[in-house]
């Protein structure tokens, strides 16, 4: 029996690795589980699991988890500090789902203890993908990435070298405003912006795929975790999201992975890995679907990517700088303090600022990376004004 613990239970990626685990409760133990502000939804699939240990990262929803567990003998527990207390017990595995720079602690405390992480957390990679692949390392962990274009490469890399591979491609849907007009994007509304073609995600993620800010991250976590240079990785818009990436060797074979758009699949393969095992998942009729298509990304839709690609060469601390900034424009833009294309904007100018002194260049330590999402915050909110 396999213990595991769930950061981010209560999110999209939480709630798909639960209906999978639920469905073979014999073959697990589960030791924690934890959530935000949906207590009612943790302790429900606490209790459903047969958890140790549910925790809120909010310490105002405490009393209402600890109401919902009493009787069940399920500890509660809330805040950042009870978190990483969870990540320190003894667990085989652990998925890291919690949503920002607010996952790399219990990450890392965990790949501290020895436990194999599934990794859907963007932002550890982003923020600090030196730090975290050098823990797992320094303490024999292995980190399993979740993101379906990253679980994709992996797998399109098993039994192969990487020393063979020249490009590594990531595939987008193209979000909610692949096909309007560029010069209506600055009329973009949040309720535009928060509707996905293909995938039915939470509304955050959601606007980063219609700015492909999402994309961003996963090309930067492409570069830290497979070590491979910018200059090999590149995106496509694949509409159909049938295709999350392909790798191309030195003999000119191209590697795709094909699967249905479902999370389920990354997440069941890393639940599984090495092995692998039956999944709910829908199965491909080819014929059916008939054709699959591709067409480059356009840059002036998607300015993300251009920045991601100065992440990647600046590399360091940038890139916990472009994940601070990315995410207070975000904010911004719910509050409609800014508009859609404001939000790169406000992260090339917090880049700007932060490059002229030399912050980015540090040494990749969780202090530093704590600092710099601070300080990235600060220039972020005065790029805002600024639009404003």
């Amino acid at each position: 029996m396999r213990r595991i613990t769930l950061f981010g239970a209560t999110g999209s990626v939480g709630q798909s690795a639960i209906d999978l685990i639920a469905r073979d409760l014999s073959h697990y133990d589960v030791v924690a589980l934890t959530g935000g502000r949906n207590v009612t939804r943790l302790a429900a699939d606490a209790v459903r699991l047969g958890a140790d240990l549910a925790v809120t990262c909010y310490p105002e929803c405490y009393e209402e988890l600890k109401r919902l567990l009493a009787g069940s003998g399920i500890e509660a527990a809330a805040g950042s500090d009870a978190i990483a207390e969870a990540a320190a017990r003894p667990v085989d595995w652990a998925l890291s789902a919690i949503v920002g720079v607010a996952g790399l602690v219990p990450g890392l405390v965990a790949l501290q203890h020895g436990t194999t992480l599934a990794l859907a957390n963007k932002e550890s990679l982003v923020t600090a993908g030196p730090l975290l692949l050098g823990t797992a390392k320094a303490h024999g962990a292995t980190v399993l990435p979740v993101d379906s274009e990253h679980s994709a490469v992996f797998q399109a890399l098993v039994g192969e070298d990487i020393a063979a591979v020249e490009r590594v491609i990531i595939t987008a849907s193209g979000g909610a405003f692949r096909d309007w007009p560029v010069e209506k994007l600055a009329t973009a509304t949040l309720a535009q912006a928060s509707s996905h073609p293909n995938w039915d995600m939470g509304q955050r993620i959601t606007i980063d795929s219609a700015s492909m800010f999402n994309k961003a991250m996963e090309l930067i976590e492409t570069k830290e975790f497979f070590h491979v240079p910018p200059s090999m990785i590149e995106v496509l818009i694949h509409r159909e999201s049938l295709i999350h990436a392909m790798v191309g060797f030195n003999d000119g074979a191209l590697m795709a992975h094909v699967g249905p758009p479902d999370m389920r699949h990354a997440i069941g393969y890393a639940l599984h890995w090495p092995q692998r095992k039956s999944l709910p998942v829908a199965r491909l009729d080819l014929a059916k679907i008939g054709a699959l298509t591709f067409e480059a990304p356009d840059a002036a839709r998607y300015p993300a990517l251009a920045l991601a690609t100065r992440v990647m060469e600046e590399g360091a601390l940038s890139g916990a700088v472009f994940n601070a900034a990315k995410e207070r424009a975000l904010d911004a833009f719910i509050a409609a303090e800014i508009g859609f294309l404001d939000m790169s904007r406000v992260v090339s100018a917090t880049l700007d600022k932060m490059s002229s002194n030399g912050l980015q260049n540090a040494q990749v330590t969780l202090d530093n990376v704590i600092e710099t999402d601070r300080l990235a915050r600060i220039h972020a909110g005065e790029a805002i004004s600024q639009l404003g």
